[in-house]
């Protein structure tokens, strides 16, 4: 039996393109003389569809959409994800479901069991889950197919299982040979090596059947869909492993299951690469937009994110926007230019100093007897959010905001100012790692100046200021923030780490004094465990200390 895995990238509520997408793979893997052709879940409505689900003509348009598929689906049989009706009197109208498909005909609808409600995911607010589960008869094969969650909760792999059943359980206690999994399984760093792979392994093993595992690939929202769609073995060995982050199509005969060459491995940072350029693209893409801009400071985030753009979108569509002050020092202004031009942008300069004194003038008496503080720093920022803005409104731009994951996690960013745009393409990027991206990216030659990444970082937004004259050296702010936003450490846990107390409860203090802001930033590409925005969800008025 040969089974084609068909890594796709949808794009949610696009039923005309993604039905085309699907017949065209149906078409290559018959080409090839394929038996069987799988695909991610919902790949008919694409994931995350959200409150769409609440639409009943989505839901219908969706149902349309699987029937144009299966008359399609001849000499060839084929599983796709989409939703279904729950036909109940009670429960959620919906289920999350996969169709198997022959001879034009859906022929068994197998519906998802578990549904994730932590981290991105709140599929309880839609889904029914199944009442019951069944295997198909392919080929001298029985069948278990499952829906993504469905193969995440084996009670031996998992030190706390999150539900009471185990739907792969109940499919090998009816006889399934082969599990086929369907999957819609967003990215964070490490999470196919360390988790995936090692459950898909664990499982075969245990069950000693093969495991088929078709995930999406792309970018929705702030969501990545790596691929990496796996086939293992009945004895746990990796028989083939489709591309990452980008789409494939995958043949492999469960018969004579050969190990098949692997794709090169990638590194952490490689793969935060390729994940923010194809989470870029997509959103650019799918949104409907063709060009972005970005504020140039010469400081290594703006940097980092406009060569990003770069190589996601092609230096004609991306315009650089040096805005300097009276503050912005000489070096700082020559980096901007120089990235621009290594990287072989349009850029533009236009000097805020004018309209910051202009300001400052009207604002005169108002601010009389009072210092210069973060009033006036802030003035600066949200001119040049104001600039961004109007370029974006006059010419149609996505402006890319460039905070990243630090700055934004203890509030050292301006609302309307520097967090002014449509997407914050490094925002789930720790300060360490934007670093280390720099490097990834000049691993070639230089494209980020070598001066913006030994330089202190300052957001010179008065004379002599630095990032670390209000906060801990960023290895430390980073240490502490990753304890703290993704391991869901507590203060104590943290100091037993080593450390500062003082430095430990201040930082802690920003995070949670600073919800406010990130309820009120732009879309953010999620690449580590937890990203800030609906994968956590934390309260803004509250006086706890963990």
């Amino acid at each position: 039996m040969k089974i084609a895995l068909a890594q796709i990238n949808q794009t949610v509520g696009d039923f005309q393109k993604n039905v085309e997408k699907i017949c065209l793979f149906i078409n290559r893997a018959r080409d090839q003389n394929v038996n069987l052709i799988v695909f991610p879940e919902l790949a008919v409505t694409g994931y995350p569809p959200k409150d769409f689900l609440d639409n009943p003509s989505f839901v219908d348009g969706n149902l349309k959409a699987l029937e144009k598929i299966a008359s399609s689906v001849s000499g060839i049989s084929a599983i796709v994800g989409f939703v279904d009706k729950n036909k109940r009197p009670q429960g959620k109208l919906v289920h999350n479901a996969a169709a198997f498909i022959q001879d034009k005909k859906i022929v068994s609808v197998s519906h998802k069991s578990l549904l994730p409600t932590y981290d991105v995911f709140d599929e309880c607010r839609y889904f029914e889950p199944a009442h019951a589960i069944s295997t198909v008869k392919f080929m001298g094969y029985t069948l278990g197919i499952s829906i993504c969650e469905d193969i995440w909760n084996d009670e031996e792999f998992w030190m706390r299982p999150l539900y009471e059943k185990d739907p792969i359980e109940d499919l090998i206690s009816k006889g399934a040979d082969v599990i086929i999994n369907i999957s819609s399984s967003p990215f964070a760093v490490g999470k196919h090596d360390k988790i995936r792979l090692r459950m898909l392994i664990h499982d075969a093993i245990k069950y000693k059947v093969p495991f088929v595992y078709v995930n999406q690939v792309g970018g929705n929202d702030d969501l990545v869909f790596d691929g990496n769609s796996t086939v293992i073995n009945s004895e746990g060995k990796l028989i083939a492993q489709a591309a990452a982050f980008e789409e494939d199509l995958m043949v492999v005969d469960i018969e004579n299951p050969t190990i098949q060459a692997q794709p090169k491995a990638h590194t952490h940072i490689e793969s935060v690469h390729k994940a923010l350029i194809m989470g870029l693209r997509d959103y650019v893409t799918k949104c409907c937009f063709k060009k972005v801009i970005v504020g140039l400071s010469g400081g290594i985030d703006s940097a980092v994110t406009a060569a990003l753009a770069v190589e996601s979108l092609g230096r004609d569509n991306v315009i650089g926007i040096l805005m300097p002050s009276q503050f912005s020092s000489r070096g700082s202004i020559d980096d901007a230019v120089k990235l621009a031009q290594n990287v072989g942008i349009t850029y533009k300069v236009i000097p805020i100093k004018d309209i910051f004194e202009t300001y400052q003038h009207t604002l005169k008496q108002e601010f009389k007897g009072r210092p210069f503080d973060i009033a006036e720093e802030n003035l600066q920022a949200r001119i040049r959010g104001n600039i961004l803005m109007a370029l974006s409104n006059k010419y149609g731009y996505l402006v890319l905001t460039t905070g990243n994951k630090s700055e934004l996690a203890v509030g050292y960013c301006t609302l309307y100012g520097d967090m002014s745009g449509g997407l914050a393409l490094i925002s789930d990027v720790p300060k360490t790692m934007v670093y280390e991206l720099a490097r990834y990216i000049n691993r070639e030659g230089e494209i980020i100046p070598q001066n913006s990444i030994d330089k202190p970082p300052s957001a010179e937004l008065k004379p002599n200021q630095f990032d670390q004259d209000i906060l801990p050296p960023y290895d430390i702010l980073d240490g502490i923030l990753k304890a703290y936003v993704e391991d869901a450490k507590s203060i104590s846990e943290i100091i037993s780490m080593g450390f500062d107390e003082k430095i430990v409860r201040e930082i802690i203090k920003k995070v949670n004094r600073n919800e406010y802001k990130r309820r009120q930033a732009a879309p953010g590409i999620k690449v580590t465990s937890k990203a800030f925005g609906s994968g956590r969800r934390m309260p803004i008025a509250h006086n706890y200390m963990c």
